[in-house]
């Protein structure tokens, strides 16, 4: 079972009939996610894929019973397309867009406080429920459905994780983008406790990396919560410069908690076994659920 979608979930795209927006739909489309409108202010009526496209999200909802949408706006706006979905009452809002203002995200969580919504991101390459749905970016291919649950920060690794672990024959549960900028909605931590929560989760792989506080406030939960389903993690970033923005707008390479030495103690400590590079996290999933049985 997955966590965030299934096959049932009726996504609408905001932002759909843009370049970025038109491409990933109908990759989504293809991979088999039910794509069920799009919305643009403007033009509202008009067809895009052979999909209606409306105005607004409170319409696209109404008309097509959409649960999940994912967002595709530029920056400047994607805080108002998010929020547009929080009032609409859609359940998961996934965001792509990179470099949210940090302010407007602020309004943002204030907004999903008390809401119906379960946002993902901003700058997440989206959930991916294999052989059931894609709402997001990220590549396919190589995913398979399976029992390890994927938390990252990182998109480009989570490719290659993804393939580790389908390579050692236990594939995926759901694969979760949370998002590469300091402000986001799904924490890393709050992603963790739905896949213990998953009765088909057996075990999570968790990607970090330098920046923020994400992997303290795992271990911190994990030492209290003392799962009995085993935990892997890869912290990147330990060789970055210091003081210096590493890839995207959450990467920033800062010296005590924020770096990736400190990361890794904490989580250590907490019981969490890290893989020692990039290369050996399948196997090392494989060998914690192996000794869990």
């Amino acid at each position: 079972m997955a966590i965030l979608l299934n096959a049932d979930t009726r996504i609408v795209v905001q932002g759909m009939t843009g370049w970025a927006g038109t491409h990933h739909t109908t990759q989504m489309m293809e991979y088999g996610s039910r794509v069920v409108a799009g919305v643009r202010p403007g033009k509202g009526g008009r067809s895009h894929l052979n999909l209606p496209v409306f105005d607004n999200v409170r319409g696209a909802k109404d008309a097509t019973g959409a649960d999940a949408s994912i967002v595709f706006v530029p920056p400047a706006s994607a805080a108002a397309a998010m929020l547009e979905a929080i009032e609409a009452e859609i359940p998961l809002v996934v965001t792509v867009t990179e470099r949210v203002p940090a302010l407007d995200m602020l309004r943002v969580r204030e907004a999903l406080k008390g809401s119906r919504t379960t946002l993902v991101g901003a700058n997440s390459q989206g959930v991916l429920a294999p052989g059931l749905s894609k709402l997001g970016v990220m590549a396919t291919g190589s995913e398979r459905p399976g029992v390890v649950g994927v938390a990252s920060r990182s998109a480009s690794l989570t490719s290659e994780v993804v393939a580790q672990i389908t390579a050692a024959g236990l594939g995926q549960s759901t694969t979760v983008g949370v998002g590469g900028d300091p402000v986001h909605g799904l924490s890393m931590r709050e992603c963790l406790e739905l896949f213990l929560a998953d009765p088909d989760t057996r075990g999570v792989v968790l990607i970090g990396e330098i920046g923020g506080a994400e992997e303290q406030e795992v271990a911190e939960f994990v030492t209290g919560a003392k799962p009995s389903k085993p935990i892997v993690a890869l912290i990147v970033g330990a060789h970055a410069p210091a003081e210096r923005r590493m890839g995207h707008a959450g990467a920033l390479a800062l010296n005590g908690a924020a770096a990736a030495a400190a990361k890794t103690r904490a989580l250590e400590k907490a019981g969490v076994r890290v893989a020692p590079s990039a290369d050996l996290v399948g196997r090392t999933i494989a060998d914690a659920l192996a000794r869990a049985h």
